[in-house]
């Protein structure tokens, strides 16, 4: 199936632009109707256990609530950003991974408003994030900057690292893979020997790449929105760049695991499919 995203680059201006007014139109339609409240039961918030070789007893039930492409301004309202927000607050989350594409097509203030919400988040250690396509598109730089402003720490090809005495554990993230962006060698070049490490991935069928190297026991990643449609018992039959593989939910490659977010918004079409909107909670075990 042809890429959907495959013409939306900058380098089409005017698909860019169509699509700008179609996020428009619909947002405007969806204000007229009221129909921008937040409802918690359209969200799934999924429990995922996973085993980390070599993680530190003290790390043991380590939860991260991981969350991913919220493409702010289309589905996703004011209003629903900050109900999203205090529903990833009551997982009790010690980190908060957040998994690129926060916006879609635009960038512009309301939007930029709806980004903001994000400063509403509240784990125990830290919010870490990376970049997807759309964030680029929009202006990666002023998504960052916002972002920093919330407190998110940007793993721009770069590691943060969890200390419990002697323990560690690492969490890592590269750039947008659909740009080329990404620097897995830099990455593994700052990344000290000692402590597993998570690693952080808009585009989950990097994790080939990732698991070649033997030194992620986890990848998270976001990017597909689950194909937006499942078939029971098939799974999704929408998958595109960079999600071909690994679409949905938990894959084990080699020796690591690799998890799928399903999104929290939709992009140019609002609706879903037996797929709703996810909130990952990872448990963590040694």
């Amino acid at each position: 199936m042809k890429d959907p995203m495959k013409d939306i680059h900058p380098k089409n201006p005017k698909a860019l632009v169509l699509r700008q007014k179609m996020q428009l139109a619909m947002s405007g339609f969806r204000d007229k109707l009221g129909v921008h409240d937040f409802d918690p039961n359209d969200f799934e918030v999924v429990p995922v256990r996973v085993t980390i070789p070599e993680l530190d007893p003290v790390f043991n039930d380590y939860r991260i609530v991981h969350i991913s492409d919220i493409h702010m301004g289309q589905w996703i309202s004011s209003k629903r950003i900050k109900g999203v927000v205090n529903l990833v607050n009551q997982q009790k989350p010690d980190l908060i991974a957040i998994t690129g594409d926060s916006v879609s097509y635009l960038a512009d203030e309301p939007v930029l408003d709806m980004l903001r919400s994000l400063e509403g988040l509240k784990p125990r250690d830290a919010t870490v994030s990376v970049l997807g396509n759309h964030d680029h598109w929009m202006g990666a730089e002023k998504i960052r900057k916002i972002m920093g402003e919330n407190g998110i720490i940007d793993l721009e090809n770069d590691v943060y690292t969890l200390k419990r005495g002697d323990a560690y554990l690492h969490i890592a993230g590269v750039d947008s893979v659909t740009l080329d962006h990404q620097d897995l060698e830099q990455v593994l070049q700052k990344m000290p020997e000692k402590g597993p490490a998570v690693l952080l991935a808009h585009e989950p069928d990097f994790a080939d790449t990732t698991a070649a190297t033997g030194r992620f026991s986890l990848q998270l990643s976001g990017h597909s929105h689950g194909g937006q449609v499942v078939i029971p018992g098939f799974g999704t039959p929408f998958k595109g760049s960079n999600f071909k593989k690994y679409p949905l939910g938990m894959y084990h490659v080699g020796d690591m695991v690799q998890y799928t977010n399903r999104g929290l918004g939709t992009n140019v079409f609002w609706f879903r499919i037996n797929c709703p909107p996810e909130i990952t909670v990872l448990k963590l075990h040694s």
